[in-house]
């Protein structure tokens, strides 16, 4: 299940939200030689990644920041950008562009906080713009659950396109990263999950400030939980099937 766009245009250019996926595709680009020596990419991930057992030994904080530029693969990156450019356009017209860039970096900074927190012995570099995308999603959430998302649905040789609305796929998504935090062995997996679980909850917290702020429960009764704002019409997105060969 991949989400492809929403249904919620916004009334201002994203800047910010543009800016964040071009300094990270500038930072993957400027260590992506790395990828082709192992233990150099590994050394560059210990350097500059959120490492919680050398934060534990050293005190030294910053990879808590300077994580969330960082990415394992281009198939990494590129998820994590697509998702920032559906959901993070609709927050940072409602926060303003410099209250959407200060949401996102507290998300991500929470999120790794929660990462550590879970696993503190860690040795393991925590990377990736995951855990603010997450909290980027839990804010969209609170303030658009009605809104419609179109997903991709892959099932087996089937494909296909269909709106959801965005407390269906958001909601899914949420608790497949609490399963999965759960029935995974802790640092193991390769995956985040509490910090993907962290960033969401972080992005519900802050904002809920703004929510009440345009009404709370009676800003969901004027919209009906959908934007508040004609909704964006897009053509029918056809898919062929894929048969199978005989």
């Amino acid at each position: 299940m991949f989400p492809l766009r929403d249904h919620n245009p916004s009334s201002r250019f994203p800047i910010v939200t543009l800016a964040l996926i071009g300094v990270n595709v500038a930072v993957f680009l400027s260590y992506l030689p790395l990828f082709s020596d192992p233990r150099a990419v590994n050394a560059f991930f210990q350097t500059w990644g959120m490492v919680p057992a050398l934060m534990s030994q050293s005190g030294d904080w910053t990879g808590l920041l300077t994580s969330m530029f960082l990415h394992g693969g281009v198939l990494h990156l590129a998820g994590n950008m697509l998702f920032l450019w559906i959901f993070g356009d609709n927050m940072e017209d409602r926060f303003g562009h410099l209250g959407f860039l200060l949401f996102y970096l507290a998300g991500g900074v929470a999120a790794a906080l929660f990462q550590y927190v879970i696993d503190p012995g860690s040795p393991v570099p925590v990377v990736g713009a995951s855990g603010a995308i997450a909290a980027v999603m839990g804010g969209y959430l609170l303030l658009f659950p009605k809104a419609r998302v179109d997903i991709l649905i892959i099932l087996v040789v089937i494909f296909r396109v269909i709106p959801v609305p965005a407390w269906l796929m958001l909601g899914l998504w949420f608790g497949l990263q609490l399963y999965s935090g759960v029935s995974a062995p802790t640092g193991e997996g390769g995956v985040a999950y509490w910090a993907h679980s962290g960033g969401f909850l972080a992005g519900l917290a802050l904002t809920l400030p703004l929510w009440l702020r345009l009404g709370g429960p009676e800003f969901w009764g004027r919209t009906s939980g959908s934007p508040p704002h004609p909704v964006a019409v897009y053509s029918p997105t056809s898919i062929p099937r894929v048969r199978r060969r005989r």
